[in-house]
């Protein structure tokens, strides 16, 4: 067989290795706060010294991976993690390697914002409200496992609460019917305030649409409330178009919720939880009792 020899094209192999780049992706990590930046200080191979140039230089250089057209996401980088991914895996922190080796395992470790041009100060905001639901997420899923089985029937009360607040989210949609709904939970835990939000879309012929990771985390709040029985609270504002938003709420009580009146939604959100002063009503809401939310659960384990 013979064989003909194909001349090459000048710029070919630059070519290729140029397509290859962009699918690459790239991961950036930021100091986002004046407290992580100056512990990274103390490492000699870090070289900035004002964290206001170290964000606009970080924001620089996110505009030039996007020139080059490479997927780029942002995490944040936590110097406390990063001393001990170093102690784990032997590395030695102060070198630009050991970061860069910590950066690239971001994506596995937390939450990251991809960078589509957006302004840092518009993008970190974001990063960090997903950065504290991950870490209430990952608090509350710790208290619902170290809860056990219950002594009675012997099931597993962590989950057993999951299951319960899962139906009672999906009750409280499919009750609240179309529109765009906005939905709070506050619960006391043993040590720190959890707070699970959630965005959905309902429409009259089909099930509420979620994001799977805001209702995971919602549902995990809820249902650190209701396994360890506190007190604590739901919200649920719908928005729709053409009529003023409907505001409802429930307290949580020995693991149910207790529809609040109308007059008790009015002052949970027109009373200044600090001083007790009384605020004006926001314009365009409606103030509405909490409706009944049932669900066929057996009684809460103890």
């Amino acid at each position: 067989m013979a064989h003909t020899s194909r001349s090459k094209r000048p710029g070919t192999h630059a070519s290729m290795r140029r397509t290859l780049r962009r699918e690459v992706p790239s991961t950036v990590g930021i100091l986002a706060d004046v407290r992580d930046f100056t512990a990274m200080r103390r490492y000699r191979s870090f070289t900035f010294d004002d964290h206001t140039t170290y964000l606009r230089q970080s924001e620089q250089l996110l505009k030039t991976l996007a020139t080059r057209q490479l997927h780029t996401t942002v995490a944040l980088f936590d110097p406390e993690e990063f001393a001990e991914f170093c102690t784990g895996t032997g590395l030695d922190a102060d070198t630009p390697e050991a970061r860069s080796r910590f950066t690239a395992e971001l994506t596995g470790r937390g939450p990251t914002v991809p960078y589509t041009g957006q302004p840092l100060a518009e993008l970190l905001p974001r990063l960090i409200d997903q950065a504290v639901r991950h870490a209430t997420w990952q608090y509350a899923t710790l208290l619902l496992a170290d809860l056990g089985t219950c002594a009675d029937c012997g099931q597993d009360i962590g989950r057993s609460a999951f299951d319960r607040a899962s139906r009672i989210l999906m009750r409280l949609l499919e009750v609240a019917g179309p529109g765009t709904h906005h939905l709070v939970c506050s619960v006391p835990g043993p040590d720190e305030q959890l707070l699970g939000v959630l965005h959905a879309h309902g429409s009259a012929t089909a099930t509420a649409e979620i994001d799977a990771d805001e209702g995971a985390e919602f549902v995990t709040v809820l249902a650190a409330g209701i396994a360890l029985e506190t007190t604590g609270g739901v919200v649920l504002r719908t928005s729709r178009p053409g009529s003023p938003d409907h505001l409802h709420g429930w307290r949580l009580d020995h693991g149910r919720l207790i529809p609040l009146t109308a007059g008790e939604v009015f002052s949970a959100y027109c009373t200044d939880a600090a001083t007790g002063e009384p605020l004006s009503p926001e314009p365009g809401v409606e103030y509405c009792a909490g409706f009944p939310v049932t669900t066929d659960d057996p009684d809460i384990h103890h």
